[in-house]
């Protein structure tokens, strides 16, 4: 496990100290938490717009073709 010291303003030290008191978890843990969700966010984001360059919208369009024309139910 690596260690990382970093500076953040007083005010967003003391917004994860709440945050962190508040889900009964310590700093270190919120802030590894937050990390790891920004990069699976940017992971996603990276994985969706490769697979869109590999999207066809003619094979869209052939499959919504084969969709019926009615009418949505009310429920």
């Amino acid at each position: 496990m690596g260690t990382l010291s970093i500076r953040i303003p007083d005010s967003y030290h003391q917004m994860v100290k709440e945050a962190a008191k508040t889900d009964n978890i310590s700093i270190n843990q919120f802030i590894s938490s937050a990390i790891g969700e920004k990069l699976t966010a940017m992971q996603t984001e990276n994985y969706l717009q490769k697979r869109g360059t590999l999207g066809s919208r003619n094979k869209f369009l052939e499959v919504l073709h084969k969709a019926p024309n009615t009418p949505a139910q009310e429920d």
